[in-house]
Protein backbone atom coordinates (compact mmCIF):
# COMPACT_ATOMS: atom_id res chain seq x y z
CA UNK A 1 0.00 0.00 0.00
CA UNK A 2 2.76 2.20 0.77
CA UNK A 3 4.66 1.73 -2.38
CA UNK A 4 1.24 2.18 -4.28
CA UNK A 5 0.84 5.56 -2.60
CA UNK A 6 4.97 6.69 -2.93
CA UNK A 7 4.20 5.80 -7.10
CA UNK A 8 0.73 7.89 -6.94
CA UNK A 9 3.11 11.17 -5.68
CA UNK A 10 5.54 10.37 -7.71
CA UNK A 11 2.98 10.27 -11.15
CA UNK A 12 1.69 13.44 -9.43
CA UNK A 13 4.84 15.57 -9.03
CA UNK A 14 5.78 14.49 -12.64
CA UNK A 15 2.38 16.10 -13.74
CA UNK A 16 2.70 19.45 -12.36
CA UNK A 17 6.64 19.86 -13.13
CA UNK A 18 5.19 18.87 -16.60
CA UNK A 19 2.51 21.51 -16.37
CA UNK A 20 4.72 24.08 -15.37
CA UNK A 21 6.87 23.57 -18.61
CA UNK A 22 8.08 27.10 -19.99
CA UNK A 23 8.38 26.95 -23.74
CA UNK A 24 9.38 30.08 -26.47
CA UNK A 25 5.95 31.55 -27.54
CA UNK A 26 5.72 31.05 -31.69
CA UNK A 27 4.08 34.86 -31.81
CA UNK A 28 6.07 36.68 -28.92
CA UNK A 29 4.76 39.34 -27.31
CA UNK A 30 6.05 42.90 -27.42
CA UNK A 31 5.66 46.10 -25.80
CA UNK A 32 6.99 49.72 -27.56
CA UNK A 33 6.60 53.05 -25.52
CA UNK A 34 7.71 55.57 -27.39
CA UNK A 35 7.99 59.19 -25.83
CA UNK A 36 5.98 61.80 -28.57
CA UNK A 37 5.03 65.39 -28.14
CA UNK A 38 4.81 66.23 -24.27
CA UNK A 39 3.88 62.47 -23.21
CA UNK A 40 4.33 59.14 -24.45
CA UNK A 41 2.72 56.77 -27.17
CA UNK A 42 2.51 52.55 -26.26
CA UNK A 43 1.98 49.52 -28.29
CA UNK A 44 1.32 46.30 -27.53
CA UNK A 45 1.26 43.06 -29.68
CA UNK A 46 2.17 39.70 -30.90
CA UNK A 47 4.48 38.94 -33.73
CA UNK A 48 3.53 35.87 -35.68
CA UNK A 49 6.80 34.61 -38.20
CA UNK A 50 6.22 33.81 -42.17
CA UNK A 51 7.65 30.19 -41.37
CA UNK A 52 7.42 29.71 -45.74
CA UNK A 53 3.96 30.54 -45.51
CA UNK A 54 1.84 33.09 -48.27
CA UNK A 55 0.47 36.26 -45.50
CA UNK A 56 -1.18 38.47 -47.25
CA UNK A 57 -4.24 37.27 -49.50
CA UNK A 58 -3.77 34.07 -47.59
CA UNK A 59 -2.99 33.46 -43.82
CA UNK A 60 -4.28 37.33 -43.75
CA UNK A 61 -7.03 37.17 -46.02
CA UNK A 62 -7.93 40.19 -48.05
CA UNK A 63 -11.03 42.30 -47.23
CA UNK A 64 -11.69 40.43 -43.16
CA UNK A 65 -11.41 42.72 -40.03
CA UNK A 66 -7.30 41.28 -38.72
CA UNK A 67 -6.31 42.20 -35.65
CA UNK A 68 -2.90 43.19 -36.45
CA UNK A 69 -1.04 40.88 -35.24
CA UNK A 70 -1.25 37.46 -33.50
CA UNK A 71 -2.34 35.93 -30.34
CA UNK A 72 -4.15 39.04 -28.47
CA UNK A 73 -5.74 41.73 -29.42
CA UNK A 74 -3.45 44.67 -30.39
CA UNK A 75 -3.48 47.62 -28.32
CA UNK A 76 -2.61 51.69 -28.81
CA UNK A 77 -2.08 53.54 -25.67
CA UNK A 78 -1.99 57.63 -26.66
CA UNK A 79 -0.69 59.44 -23.40
CA UNK A 80 -2.38 62.72 -24.72
CA UNK A 81 -4.81 63.55 -26.95
CA UNK A 82 -3.58 62.98 -30.95
CA UNK A 83 -5.14 63.08 -34.56
CA UNK A 84 -5.40 60.02 -37.17
CA UNK A 85 -6.93 60.49 -39.98
CA UNK A 86 -8.62 64.03 -39.82
CA UNK A 87 -10.25 63.14 -36.35
CA UNK A 88 -8.91 63.77 -32.65
CA UNK A 89 -8.83 60.73 -30.39
CA UNK A 90 -8.73 61.75 -26.64
CA UNK A 91 -5.86 60.44 -24.66
CA UNK A 92 -6.37 56.51 -23.68
CA UNK A 93 -5.95 52.97 -24.51
CA UNK A 94 -7.53 52.18 -27.94
CA UNK A 95 -7.66 48.79 -30.24
CA UNK A 96 -5.81 49.03 -33.59
CA UNK A 97 -7.37 46.40 -35.96
CA UNK A 98 -7.17 46.37 -39.95
CA UNK A 99 -8.94 45.22 -43.22
CA UNK A 100 -5.70 44.66 -45.54
CA UNK A 101 -6.41 44.28 -49.11
CA UNK A 102 -3.97 44.29 -52.17
CA UNK A 103 -3.12 47.87 -52.87
CA UNK A 104 -4.75 49.61 -49.80
CA UNK A 105 -5.37 48.63 -45.95
CA UNK A 106 -8.32 50.04 -44.00
CA UNK A 107 -6.51 50.91 -40.13
CA UNK A 108 -9.36 51.00 -37.29
CA UNK A 109 -8.87 52.32 -34.59
CA UNK A 110 -11.78 51.32 -31.96
CA UNK A 111 -12.75 51.06 -28.17
CA UNK A 112 -12.81 47.74 -27.97
CA UNK A 113 -9.43 45.98 -26.86
CA UNK A 114 -10.76 42.68 -26.97
CA UNK A 115 -10.90 42.10 -30.68
CA UNK A 116 -9.08 38.65 -31.38
CA UNK A 117 -11.57 37.44 -34.40
CA UNK A 118 -13.72 38.94 -37.26
CA UNK A 119 -16.46 38.00 -35.16
CA UNK A 120 -16.09 40.01 -32.31
CA UNK A 121 -15.72 43.27 -33.76
CA UNK A 122 -18.49 45.49 -33.86
CA UNK A 123 -18.47 48.88 -35.97
CA UNK A 124 -20.28 51.04 -34.25
CA UNK A 125 -17.16 50.76 -31.58
CA UNK A 126 -15.42 52.63 -34.09
CA UNK A 127 -13.37 55.89 -33.11
CA UNK A 128 -11.63 56.05 -36.91
CA UNK A 129 -11.08 54.55 -40.27
CA UNK A 130 -8.47 55.54 -42.50
CA UNK A 131 -7.31 54.07 -45.51
CA UNK A 132 -3.59 53.99 -46.87
CA UNK A 133 -1.67 52.76 -49.81
CA UNK A 134 0.58 49.40 -49.53
CA UNK A 135 4.18 50.22 -49.59
CA UNK A 136 6.07 47.03 -51.62
CA UNK A 137 9.40 46.19 -49.60
CA UNK A 138 12.93 44.95 -51.04
CA UNK A 139 13.31 42.48 -48.77
CA UNK A 140 11.34 40.08 -46.73
CA UNK A 141 10.13 40.84 -43.23
CA UNK A 142 10.00 37.43 -41.45
CA UNK A 143 8.79 38.33 -38.36
CA UNK A 144 5.48 40.61 -38.53
CA UNK A 145 6.34 44.42 -37.19
CA UNK A 146 5.43 47.70 -36.18
CA UNK A 147 7.43 50.23 -35.05
CA UNK A 148 7.28 53.98 -34.66
CA UNK A 149 9.45 56.38 -36.71
CA UNK A 150 10.11 59.86 -38.80
CA UNK A 151 9.25 61.01 -34.79
CA UNK A 152 9.03 64.64 -34.64
CA UNK A 153 8.16 67.35 -31.92
CA UNK A 154 4.54 67.04 -33.14
CA UNK A 155 4.11 64.13 -35.54
CA UNK A 156 5.41 60.18 -35.82
CA UNK A 157 3.93 57.58 -37.86
CA UNK A 158 3.34 53.77 -37.13
CA UNK A 159 5.17 51.19 -39.48
CA UNK A 160 3.19 48.46 -39.74
CA UNK A 161 5.32 45.80 -41.81
CA UNK A 162 5.52 41.86 -42.87
CA UNK A 163 6.65 40.16 -45.64
CA UNK A 164 7.05 42.58 -48.84
CA UNK A 165 4.11 44.59 -47.23
CA UNK A 166 4.48 48.13 -45.89
CA UNK A 167 1.52 50.34 -45.01
CA UNK A 168 1.87 53.72 -42.98
CA UNK A 169 -0.57 55.17 -40.05
CA UNK A 170 0.71 58.86 -39.83
CA UNK A 171 -0.14 60.20 -36.13
CA UNK A 172 -0.10 64.16 -34.89
CA UNK A 173 -0.50 65.90 -31.65
CA UNK A 174 -1.10 69.71 -30.56
CA UNK A 175 2.06 70.78 -28.64
CA UNK A 176 2.05 74.11 -29.93
CA UNK A 177 -1.20 75.14 -28.08
CA UNK A 178 -0.21 72.76 -24.93
CA UNK A 179 3.34 74.41 -24.86
CA UNK A 180 2.60 77.56 -25.57
CA UNK A 181 0.00 77.76 -21.82
CA UNK A 182 2.94 76.22 -19.88
CA UNK A 183 4.83 79.18 -21.04
CA UNK A 184 2.17 81.97 -20.45
CA UNK A 185 1.91 79.88 -16.92
CA UNK A 186 4.99 79.18 -16.00
CA UNK A 187 6.11 83.08 -16.77
CA UNK A 188 3.95 84.66 -14.12
CA UNK A 189 6.12 82.20 -11.52
CA UNK A 190 9.20 83.24 -9.19
CA UNK A 191 11.15 80.11 -11.11
CA UNK A 192 10.91 81.20 -14.52
CA UNK A 193 11.76 78.44 -17.26
CA UNK A 194 13.93 81.25 -19.49
CA UNK A 195 15.78 78.93 -21.33
CA UNK A 196 13.74 76.10 -22.20
CA UNK A 197 11.28 78.60 -23.65
CA UNK A 198 13.68 80.24 -25.50
CA UNK A 199 15.01 77.35 -27.13
CA UNK A 200 11.25 76.14 -27.88
CA UNK A 201 10.73 79.72 -29.61
CA UNK A 202 13.82 79.80 -31.75
CA UNK A 203 13.34 75.68 -32.54
CA UNK A 204 9.86 76.71 -33.14
CA UNK A 205 10.27 79.54 -35.94
CA UNK A 206 8.76 81.86 -32.89
CA UNK A 207 9.63 85.19 -32.32
CA UNK A 208 13.41 85.48 -32.14
CA UNK A 209 13.60 88.69 -30.45
CA UNK A 210 11.66 87.03 -27.24
CA UNK A 211 13.98 83.82 -27.45
CA UNK A 212 16.83 86.47 -27.06
CA UNK A 213 14.97 87.97 -24.19
CA UNK A 214 14.66 84.83 -22.53
CA UNK A 215 17.84 83.45 -22.93
CA UNK A 216 19.33 86.97 -21.67
CA UNK A 217 17.82 86.75 -18.69
CA UNK A 218 18.86 82.58 -18.69
CA UNK A 219 22.35 83.61 -18.55
CA UNK A 220 21.76 86.26 -16.00
CA UNK A 221 20.58 83.64 -13.68
CA UNK A 222 23.35 80.99 -14.47
CA UNK A 223 26.33 83.01 -16.25
CA UNK A 224 28.56 80.30 -16.12
CA UNK A 225 26.28 77.75 -18.05
CA UNK A 226 27.99 77.40 -21.42
CA UNK A 227 25.17 75.87 -23.02
CA UNK A 228 22.95 78.62 -22.48
CA UNK A 229 25.68 81.12 -24.00
CA UNK A 230 26.31 79.03 -26.96
CA UNK A 231 22.73 78.99 -27.83
CA UNK A 232 22.41 82.50 -27.24
CA UNK A 233 24.84 82.57 -29.86
CA UNK A 234 22.69 80.41 -32.01
CA UNK A 235 19.93 83.21 -31.78
CA UNK A 236 22.42 86.08 -31.93
CA UNK A 237 23.16 84.25 -35.25
CA UNK A 238 19.76 83.49 -36.67
CA UNK A 239 18.72 86.98 -35.88
CA UNK A 240 21.94 88.58 -38.24
CA UNK A 241 23.73 89.91 -35.24
CA UNK A 242 27.20 88.02 -36.59
CA UNK A 243 29.60 90.48 -34.22
CA UNK A 244 27.45 89.57 -30.88
CA UNK A 245 27.23 86.21 -32.00
CA UNK A 246 30.81 85.64 -32.09
CA UNK A 247 31.18 87.18 -28.37
CA UNK A 248 28.75 84.88 -27.06
CA UNK A 249 30.29 82.11 -28.52
CA UNK A 250 33.83 82.55 -27.25
CA UNK A 251 32.23 83.60 -24.25
CA UNK A 252 31.06 79.67 -24.23
CA UNK A 253 34.27 78.35 -25.63
CA UNK A 254 35.89 79.98 -22.97
CA UNK A 255 33.28 78.71 -19.99
CA UNK A 256 33.50 75.40 -21.60
CA UNK A 257 37.07 74.93 -21.63
CA UNK A 258 37.57 75.37 -17.82
CA UNK A 259 34.63 73.12 -17.42
CA UNK A 260 36.57 70.62 -19.51
CA UNK A 261 33.48 69.97 -21.52
CA UNK A 262 34.47 69.11 -25.07
CA UNK A 263 31.63 68.62 -26.92
CA UNK A 264 31.07 72.18 -26.69
CA UNK A 265 34.30 73.59 -27.32
CA UNK A 266 33.84 72.19 -30.72
CA UNK A 267 30.55 73.26 -31.15
CA UNK A 268 31.21 76.73 -30.45
CA UNK A 269 34.35 76.13 -32.82
CA UNK A 270 31.64 75.02 -35.59
CA UNK A 271 29.78 77.81 -34.98
CA UNK A 272 32.54 80.63 -35.04
CA UNK A 273 33.71 79.12 -38.57
CA UNK A 274 30.35 79.52 -39.89
CA UNK A 275 30.64 83.37 -38.69
CA UNK A 276 33.61 84.19 -40.36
Amino acid sequence: MKKIFLSAVAICGLLIAEAQLKTPAPSPAQTIKQDFGISTVELSYSRPAMKGRKIFGDLVPFGNVWRTGANQATVLTFGDDVTIGGTKIKAGKYGLLSIPEKNNWTLIITKQLDVTSPAAYKQDQDVVRTEVKTISMDESMENFTMQFANIKSNSCELHIMWDKTAVILPITTDVETKVMAQIDQLMNKDNRPYFNAAMYYMDNGKDLNQALAWFDKAVEAQPTAFWIHHQRANCLAKLGKKAEAKTAAEKSKELATAAKNNDYVELNNKLLAELK
